[in-house]
C-alpha cells in the first residue's frame, strides 16, 4: 500500500494579503486596503488559480479593497522566492502563494532557500491530484493507461507542470509504484506550469498528464479531457464522475496543500492581519463559491500550526523521495 496523505489537519487553504492600512475592522468589513499576489509559475497552473481565486473571495467579500498579481516563473518557483527575500523590505503588502514544492525543492537542492526563511502566514486548502488524458484518447481509465505503458513504456509519456523530482513527477511515480511498475522507468516530461503541460497534453505530445484536480475540472467538465484517476479516498463532489485511484486498484492517496507566505522580516502587526483577513474569509459565501468550483479541501492551518506541518512533511516527503530514488 502506497499512501501519501499529509495530515489532514494541516492542509492549507488560501489565505489573503493585504498591503495595510489602518487597524482591522469587524467580521465583513474591509480589513485591509490591497494585496499584491506573488505567483511562481506562469498562467494556468494550481498557484496561479490558488492566488486567484483567493484574491476573487477576498475582494468580493470585502475583506480587501483590490489585489494584483504577478506571474514570476523561474528556477522552479525559485526565482520567485529568491525576489522576495532579497527585496523584503519593500514587499511588506506582498503575499506569494507556494505549496509541497517549496518542501520538495529545497529537499533537492533546485534552490538554497526553503519555507524557514519565508515569513509563514497561513496554509489554506488541500488539492488531490489527479491523472487526466484527451478527449479523443484511446485511454480511458487508468487500466488502460498501465496496459499502455505496458506495450510501450517509453512510448507512453506522462507530463506535469513541475521540474523532474517535483510534485506533478512524484505524483505520477507514486502512481505507477502503486500500479505495480518501477517508477523510476516511468518517461516524464516537464513543463513550465499546468497551462503549458495541458497544451501538450492536447496537441498529443504526452499520453496522460499528471496534475492537481481543480486545473483539470474546468476543462473536463468542458469536455476537453477525460480525467481517468483521482488521488483521493473518495470521489470529490466538484466532478464526481471522476474514479479515485483506490476504486480502481491503485492503493495510493495525495493531496497537495497550498498556502501563503510573506516576506522575511514582516511587521507582526501585518501579520496578524492577513491571517485576520484569511480567517474571516472562510465564512463568506464569496469563498465558498469559489472553493466548491476548484474541488478544493478547505483547511485553515495559521502561524505555529503551519510551522509544525510543513517540519513534518519535510521528514515525510524526504523519506519518500528517498523511497523512488529521487534522493
Amino acid at each position: 500500500m502506497t499512501t501519501f496523505k499529509l495530515g489532514r489537519r494541516a492542509l492549507i487553504a488560501a489565505v489573503a494579503a493585504m498591503g495595510l492600512t489602518g487597524p482591522a475592522l469587524a467580521g465583513g468589513h474591509q480589513v485591509v486596503d490591497s494585496i499584491h499576489f506573488l505567483i511562481p509559475g506562469g498562467a494556468g497552473g494550481g498557484w496561479d488559480g490558488t492566488a486567484r481565486g483567493t484574491g476573487e473571495a477576498l475582494t468580493k467579500s470585502g475583506l480587501v479593497g483590490s489585489a494584483s498579481y504577478e506571474n514570476m516563473s523561474g528556477g522552479g518557483g525559485g526565482k520567485a522566492i529568491g525576489f522576495l527575500i532579497e527585496n523584503a523590505d519593500s514587499n511588506h503588502g506582498t503575499l506569494m502563494v507556494n505549496s509541497t514544492p517549496i518542501v520538495i525543492r529545497s529537499l533537492t537542492g533546485v534552490f538554497p532557500h526553503n519555507f524557514r526563511d519565508l515569513t509563514l502566514v497561513s496554509g489554506t486548502i488541500g488539492d488531490y491530484a489527479a491523472m487526466v488524458v484527451g478527449k479523443d484518447s484511446a485511454i480511458n481509465n487508468m487500466a488502460d493507461l498501465v496496459a499502455a505503458y505496458d506495450a510501450n513504456p517509453s512510448g507512453t509519456a506522462i507530463g506535469g507542470g513541475s521540474v523532474p523530482g517535483g510534485m506533478d513527477h512524484l505524483v505520477a511515480a507514486m502512481v505507477m509504484e502503486a500500479a505495480g511498475k518501477d517508477a523510476l522507468n516511468v518517461k516524464y516530461i516537464p513543463y513550465d506550469a499546468g497551462g503549458k503541460a495541458m497544451a501538450a497534453l492536447l496537441s498529443g505530445e504526452i499520453a496522460a498528464l499528471s496534475t492537481g484536480f481543480s486545473e483539470a475540472v474546468a476543462l473536463a467538465q468542458a469536455g476537453e479531457v477525460k480525467i481517468i484517476g483521482v488521488t483521493a479516498d473518495e470521489r470529490v463532489a466538484a466532478m464526481d464522475s471522476a474514479m479515485t485511484m483506490k476504486e480502481q486498484g491503485i492503493d495510493t492517496s495525495f493531496v497537495n496543500w497550498r498556502g501563503f507566505f510573506a516576506a522575511p522580516g514582516l511587521p507582526a502587526d501585518k501579520l496578524a492581519m492577513y491571517q485576520d483577513a484569511i480567517a474571516k474569509m472562510y465564512d463568506t459565501p464569496e469563498w465558498e463559491e469559489v472553493r466548491a468550483r476548484n474541488g478544493w479541501v478547505n483547511i485553515h492551518n495559521p502561524g505555529d500550526d503551519f510551522k509544525s506541518f510543513l517540519e513534518d512533511q519535510e521528514k515525510v516527503i524526504g523519506d519518500l523521495m528517498k523511497k523512488l530514488g529521487f534522493l
